[in-house]
């Protein structure tokens, strides 16, 4: 007696139904919210183990502004030893500085890259940090609501 034979199945195309692709656009929004939250913190932590770093080693001079841009303020200064930095990074918390400024800096020892103006904390970084949040939040709330009004809507 011969084997059965089979059929070949024909490909089944997945029917994705509004509530299916509303639970994966919900899903990608409570990610790319999840993702925001961790850079708010991430915007928090950093500025506050630079502040540490520079605590452990502590140095101060008078630096002098080179340049205010965008990005970065650029900033010369001379450490104990008489040698002239010039920090790749730039200056940490320079608002408010301007070109020509002469400002004293803390910065560290072991890594006179790390420089930051003097008296300024880390927790300057709070304010933006909750600014990010908020705006976060309240652009994953509106996706959120615009994700389940379209696709409720696409379900009549």
């Amino acid at each position: 007696m011969a084997p059965p034979q089979h059929k070949p199945h024909a490909a089944v195309v997945p029917r994705y139904t509004p509530a299916v692709y509303r639970r994966r656009l919900h899903q990608l929004t409570l990610a790319l919210y999840l993702a925001a939250l961790v850079g708010v913190v991430g915007m928090v932590i950093g500025p506050a183990l630079n502040d540490h770093a520079i605590a452990s080693h502590p140095a101060r001079a008078l630096a002098t502004v080179k340049d205010v841009g965008m990005l970065r303020t650029t900033v010369d200064f001379q450490d104990s030893e008489g040698i002239y930095h010039t920090p790749q990074h730039g200056l940490l918390y320079p608002s408010g500085l301007g070109e020509g400024q002469q400002v004293w800096v803390q910065y560290a020892q072991d890594d006179p890259d790390l420089v930051k103006v003097e008296g300024r904390e880390w927790t300057l970084a709070i304010i933006p940090a909750l600014s990010v949040g908020v705006v976060a939040t309240l652009i994953a709330a509106v996706l959120w609501k615009l994700i389940s009004f379209f696709t409720r809507r696409a379900e009549k």
